[in-house]
């Protein structure tokens, strides 16, 4: 599966919809966003069954501030609709393949359990 080109009128859906999703904040004027391009696109070939998704600050700028993108190239992943990495900067192939991995084996029953606990905490403080 190539790129998809995401809104905001269907990233919450495509969030929602879809078991893993990365998602790519850039900008045709940026030069590390360029650069890392053909990275995110070979990784969209090579892990077909995930869904990855580009937003393109400067088309969709409300978006872009809702996910505080500060700064850009910024990678958000999310499984099973919940934020588990988020972080400006291009990757190289090889570490991009390796969080892909990571997201992969990741315990979602242990991180659910994380954000509640913090959620209890931050709501008895």
């Amino acid at each position: 599966m190539a790129t998809t080109n995401l809104t905001a009128a269907d990233f919450e859906k495509t969030i929602a919809d879809n078991d893993i999703v990365l998602v790519d904040f850039w900008a045709d004027w940026c030069g590390p966003c360029v650069g890392f391009a053909p990275v995110y696109e070979a990784a969209s070939e090579k892990h077909a069954d995930l869904v990855f998704g580009k937003v393109d600050t400067e088309a969709e700028r409300e978006l872009a501030s809702a996910a505080r993108i500060m700064s850009i190239p910024t990678l958000m992943i999310f499984r099973e609709g919940i934020l588990v990495f988020a972080q400006p900067g291009a990757l190289p192939a090889s570490a991009l393949d390796e969080l892909i991995g990571a997201v992969r084996a990741a315990d979602m029953d242990e991180i659910r359990a994380e954000i509640a606990e913090q959620e209890k905490a931050e709501s008895s403080s």
